[in-house]
């Protein structure tokens, strides 16, 4: 029960929340990737995972960190998205590592094209008094990409081994 609990409430809270954050500050706090990696810790522990397994996630994790702090150092993502992509990959393992980073990836291209063709739009001055939105609309800001590492996480969820995982027990 509590295996399936994390999978199905408390990961897909914690990314929306990383997705919102994101979205309004531009910023995930650390405090979020911890949260992850705790409830990854707890998940382990509820759903008896064999050392093989643990460390196949861990190693995992630790390639998602490699591969985000890369596109951290081009300039392509900030850390806290470096460090999302990490505790997503962590929870999804290396049978998922794949999916995820193409459905990812894409959609943060389409987010990218999305807020590029927003920011053409004069901003309603409505809209303009909230500084969140004034912030996103702003052509030189950056695109928050947590919204996309979230929404990659939410597709490719049910496929992966943990959703099976959380659903046998």
């Amino acid at each position: 029960m509590a295996a399936e609990l994390l999978v199905l409430i408390v990961l897909p809270a914690l990314l929306a929340l990383a997705a919102g954050w994101d979205i309004a500050s531009f910023t995930i706090p650390n405090f979020l990737q911890l949260a992850l990696i705790g409830a990854f810790a707890a998940f382990v522990i509820s759903a008896g995972l064999s050392p093989a397994a643990i460390g196949g996630h861990l190693l995992a994790g630790f390639v998602g960190l490699a591969i985000g702090f890369t596109l951290f150092a081009l300039g392509f993502i900030g850390g806290g998205d470096a460090k999302l992509f990490a505790c997503v990959v962590l929870w999804m393992g290396f049978h998922n590592l794949l999916d995820y980073t193409l459905i990812a990836a894409v959609m943060g291209g389409g987010l990218s094209l999305a807020i590029i063709a927003m920011r053409q739009l004069p901003l309603p001055v409505s809209l303009g008094s909230q500084a969140w939105i004034a912030r996103l609309h702003d052509a030189k800001g950056g695109i928050p990409y947590g919204v996309a590492l979230a929404a990659g996480a939410f597709l490719v969820l049910p496929q992966t081994e943990i959703f099976k995982i959380a659903a046998t027990i």
